[in-house]
């Protein structure tokens, strides 16, 4: 399969590798900085094209899809329905990791009539998180609440956002800034970013919790009618939550979204030493009986000296390829708008890409 791959950062990195490995892959890396696309094709392994085209050049970027079956996008999220056009353009089908939900909805309305596959949002959070909760959904014959929590946190927090940076500041700030969706007594609605404040605990780790925009994916629509209570939240360490609301709505840098950016990509450290959490409660009837069923898991950095890996970057290419990888063996609908809940639990831990899901492990000590 001819996979156009559309960013080469981090997680653009690690698709690449990933696809191309699996020798089922052949992989076009496409970025606009030929130093990132050396860097990428010095650390992927053999096997990948390289092209350097600016996303903006939209004549050059649909020249260059043509004649792929698939455009895998790892671009940032506002680039999302640019590139989905010029997928559906182009004959492609069309698979991304965006967690903004006007996005996905432009991209749902492209798939329309279309005879491509078009697949957003198949990263951790949209993507791997919906299809734990639809999963367990299944199992009751009276929804009550599906609450799922999703974090990507530092291993070792020292600052007084208890923060790392351990991916995109642009995908960051949005799901902080923009109104979240729910439902609530049945009703869909939406809530602000950053209320909803919770507290947990996790394998003896306190735990704070907020609404973010984007993490549920399509599932308000497709459970609208069958539960009570449906939400998502981020996982932070507790402290979190305070700071970012001194900063977005006391100093009002919501309003400013690029001085924000900036001053925490320059005072922030970014860290490949994470740790993903996963958590999501599902209630409801039983035969007849009020039952709770929980799915939670921590994924860990892979601190192997020759090719180290964040857990976000594991778990989010993952998702994609697994996605992918799924579509390629006729597991998933072959046209259309593809619902990260179309995906069965199963087949995705199952799936050798899928498989690092799997992954359960305490912190290696570093030397």
């Amino acid at each position: 399969m001819r996979i156009a791959l559309l960013g080469a950062g981090h997680i653009g990195q690690t698709i690449a590798r990933l696809l191309a490995g699996s020798g089922d892959y052949q992989v076009t890396l496409i970025d606009k900085s030929p130093q990132a696309l050396a860097h990428a094709a010095s650390h992927a392994g053999p096997g990948i094209a390289t092209l350097a085209i600016d996303s903006a050049d939209q004549p050059a970027l649909l020249a260059a899809l043509r004649g792929h079956d698939a455009v895998v996008n790892a671009l940032p999220y506002h680039l999302a329905i640019a590139t989905a056009t010029l997928a559906r353009e182009a004959g492609c089908h069309y698979f991304d990791l965006t967690e903004d939900v006007a996005a996905t909805r432009a991209i749902q309305q492209l798939a329309a009539g279309a005879r491509t596959a078009f697949m957003p949002q198949c990263g951790l959070a949209p993507g791997f998180i919906g299809i734990v909760a639809h999963h367990l959904a299944q199992g009751f014959e009276t929804l009550h609440d599906v609450k799922m929590r999703v974090g990507a946190l530092p291993a070792f927090p020292t600052n007084a956002l208890k923060y790392n940076l351990t991916w995109s500041v642009d995908g960051l700030i949005n799901e902080y800034c923009h109104p979240c969706e729910a439902i609530r007594d049945g009703q869909r609605l939406e809530v602000l970013p950053l209320e909803g404040l919770e507290h947990f605990s996790l394998d003896g780790t306190e735990y704070e919790a907020f609404n973010t925009s984007g993490g549920l994916g399509t599932l308000c629509e497709t459970l609208a009618g069958r539960v009570r209570t449906l939400d998502y939240k981020s996982v932070r360490y507790p402290g979190h939550q305070a700071v970012m609301k001194l900063l977005l709505e006391d100093l009002q840098l919501k309003h400013d979204q690029a001085t924000l950016k900036d001053m925490l990509r320059k005072s922030v450290p970014g860290t490949m030493q994470d740790v993903v959490l996963v958590f999501v409660t599902v209630s409801g009837l039983k035969h007849g009986a009020l039952m709770q069923e929980v799915f939670a898991r921590k994924i860990f950095a892979d601190r192997s000296e020759t090719n180290p890996q964040s857990a976000i970057q594991i778990t989010t290419a993952a998702g994609i390829c697994a996605a992918v990888d799924l579509f390629r063996a006729g597991q998933l609908p072959q046209q259309g708008f593809i619902r990260q809940e179309q995906v069965a639990l199963p087949d995705f831990l199952a799936n050798r890409f899928g498989a690092a899901y799997q992954q359960s492990r305490q912190v290696a000590s570093i030397g």
